[in-house]
């Protein structure tokens, strides 16, 4: 299987600069299990395609404003830093840019000094590890600094922070939106759990694998970088409860589709769990935790695609994608959501 399989033609113009006005009034394409399309719809008629005893589960990390721009200290030379991973210790794993300026030992400060952080480490492919030094609290200090992470297709500067963050975000520490999430707005929650959907919430904080590119030929020789979960015992319970019923779970986001295959791989079964998971899924993969998914439409070649080609087929999703080009639906974060529907 080689990476070029995933590839499809995508204009520019479609991919979302600016998130909508409406959260739920983005477009939403529904697909059943096979990939197959079923309607064209728009995202606050989710309800409509959902049953009572339905279980959406849903990734509440939230964004931090992870990326900060610096200044070497030697030099003055602008470096841009994307905080990956809290190592704890005010240790951070980063991504830096231009990586070739940042040695073991080069310090970088940030807002005239109100923050400064010297390499202590190197990794691979513009990895550095980080040891700051601030006066205060981190987290407050890096929303004065910080900017909202995103995406480098992502031209139009984002006024308003919280339109990259869920409206039910909650855990800190993500370097990137679960985007399928960005659609669903207080209202649309509430009619859903009026409707007797159950809503379920575990955290995932997504991390580098949302920006490295797949640059292998053979998808299956692809190294995903591993990113921390989290899924509480109580909500464990509930959804092994719903499992055991024969009730559907539908996950909203490829991340918290990697979470919870990542627990019934290794458990069997919902489980109160943690850690960091690498988990890799593409064609070939068999589904035991999810019978449905909500996503938005992804880059070509990359390991999202491969994933919602791997819950219906490569042919059915590369279609799919085909038509949502034709009827100019917006791609990427911004952009228009899918709804593969459970079988009933």
């Amino acid at each position: 299987m080689k990476t070029s399989d995933f590839d499809y033609h995508l204009p520019d113009e479609l991919i979302a600069q600016t998130p909508l006005k409406d959260r739920s009034s983005s477009r939403l394409m529904v697909l059943d299990r096979e990939g197959r399309i079923q309607k064209h719809d728009v995202f606050a008629n989710l309800t409509d395609h959902l049953v009572k005893g339905d279980v959406l589960v849903f990734n509440d990390t939230k964004v931090l404003p992870a990326r900060l721009i610096g200044l070497k200290k030697e030099t003055n030379a602008t470096i841009e830093v994307l905080l990956l991973k809290d190592e704890g210790h005010d240790m951070w794993e980063t991504l830096v840019k231009p990586a070739r300026r940042i040695h073991v030992g080069t310090v970088v400060t940030f807002g005239d000094g109100v923050l400064d952080a010297e390499c202590v480490a190197l990794g691979e492919e513009g990895i550095r590890k980080l040891k700051f030094r601030y006066q205060g609290i981190f987290l407050e200090v890096l929303d004065r600094l910080g900017e909202m992470p995103l995406p480098p297709y992502i031209h139009e500067h984002l006024d308003d922070k919280d339109r990259y963050q869920t409206v039910y975000a909650k855990e800190s520490g993500s370097a990137a939106a679960p985007t399928a999430g960005l659609h669903f707005t207080p209202e649309l929650l509430e009619r859903l759990k009026a409707k007797g959907v159950e809503l379920e919430f575990l955290t995932l904080h997504v991390g580098l694998g949302t920006f490295r590119p797949v640059v292998v030929d053979d998808v299956s020789t692809h190294k995903m970088h591993a990113e921390y979960y989290r899924l509480e015992d109580a909500t464990a319970q509930r959804l092994q409860a719903a499992k055991d019923e024969g009730r559907k779970i539908v996950a909203v986001g490829t991340t918290t589709t990697r979470t919870l295959e990542t627990i019934l791989r290794d458990h069997g079964r919902f489980v109160e769990a943690g850690g960091w998971t690498d988990i890799f899924i593409y064609p070939g993969f068999v589904f035991r935790a999810i019978d449905g998914l909500i996503t938005n439409f992804h880059l070509p070649k990359s390991t999202l695609v491969m994933l919602v080609a791997a819950l219906a087929s490569k042919t059915a999703v590369l279609h799919a994608y085909a038509e949502a080009v034709k009827e100019k639906y917006r791609f990427f974060s911004f952009g228009d959501a899918m709804l593969f529907l459970p079988p009933r």
